[in-house]
């Protein structure tokens, strides 16, 4: 089945593999992920220039990528060009909670794809200005405060990813065929935080176990 079906499971990943996911938190493998997929297979000689840096430690993080299944060999031009394509466009570590081990990798991951938004979204600032109206008034950050019980939650949550998931589905990052006349790539990070049940830490405190006796 080629890359290009949507039905091929590789293309969504669910990543529970501990090793896996911090094989690809790494700020060069990020880079080189997010380069295949505006660019479509490069080599790693065409991916280090574009990245600037060197050949060697290109084809090195491919290499682990490829380990873990993140990348592959695409058919070059001839037998001596050998390019890299991505395998899956999209990746979740929902999973990854089930174990310490899981979790642990997970959070170094989140808190890597936390500070490469944060740099994005200064870069976008500096450039805001130029852009056009549909691009400023619908990029940047909104924040909303809301009650929800756990399964609210996840319904709302599934209602966004799903709603961005059409869009991932029909055009596939990598595919520049898919991609409509005016459109740029837009990345979207999505940080959802549950803070403390403050009622709770309040009935702890009032109770005799959590007063002063002193």
């Amino acid at each position: 089945m080629s890359l290009e079906s949507a039905e091929d499971p590789r293309r969504r990943r669910l990543l529970d593999d501990p090793l896996a996911i911090r094989a690809l938190a790494h700020p060069v493998r990020l880079d080189l992920q997010a380069l295949l997929g505006r660019e479509g297979p490069l080599t790693a000689a065409d991916a280090a220039r574009r990245l600037g840096i060197s050949q060697a430690l290109a084809s090195h993080h491919l290499r682990q990528l490829a380990k873990y299944d993140f990348v592959e060999p695409a058919p070059g031009k001839d037998n001596r060009e050998r390019p890299w394509r991505l395998v899956s466009i999209s990746q979740s570590w929902s999973d990854a909670e089930l174990t310490p081990e899981g979790m642990a990798a997970a959070d170094v991951l989140e808190q890597l794809l936390a500070e490469r938004a944060l740099g994005q979204l200064a870069e976008w600032q500096q450039r805001r200005p130029d852009e056009d109206e549909i691009w400023r008034r619908n990029a940047g950050i909104g924040h909303s405060g809301v009650y929800l019980t756990g399964e609210e939650l996840a319904a709302l949550e599934q209602e966004v990813s799903d709603a961005i998931q059409r869009y991932v589905a029909a055009r596939p990052m990598d595919d520049k065929s898919t991609r409509p006349p005016g459109s740029r790539l837009v990345d979207i990070t999505r940080i959802i935080v549950v803070l403390p049940d403050n009622e709770s830490a309040a009935k702890e405190d009032e109770s005799p176990a959590g007063k002063d006796e002193r």
